[in-house]
């Protein structure tokens, strides 16, 4: 009987992605992420200036109607103009 010889295996090599790039397309890459994290920063800004101030504003009014409430009651007395002393 004649011996099975063992059949050899190949390893599969991993794929390999490769990136061609000239300089300017490289360049063009570069600007447009620039771009994309400036727009994505000023969008962040203005999303926090959006969230955060309506927040103050409102207590700003309860402030007012507030001192507004203690004018009416009398808790605080309303300045008085004074009198220009004509000479």
């Amino acid at each position: 009987m004649a011996v099975r010889r063992k059949k050899r295996v190949k390893k599969k090599s991993p794929k390999r992605f490769r990136f061609q790039l000239s300089l300017t397309g490289v360049a063009g890459v570069g600007i447009v992420s620039f771009c994309l994290f400036l727009w994505m920063f000023l969008l962040g800004i203005w999303a926090g200036q959006t969230i955060l101030l309506p927040s103050a504003t409102v207590s700003r009014s309860v402030v007012a109607s507030q001192v507004d409430h203690n004018i009416s009651v009398g808790v605080i007395q309303p300045e008085r103009k004074k009198r220009a002393v004509g000479r």
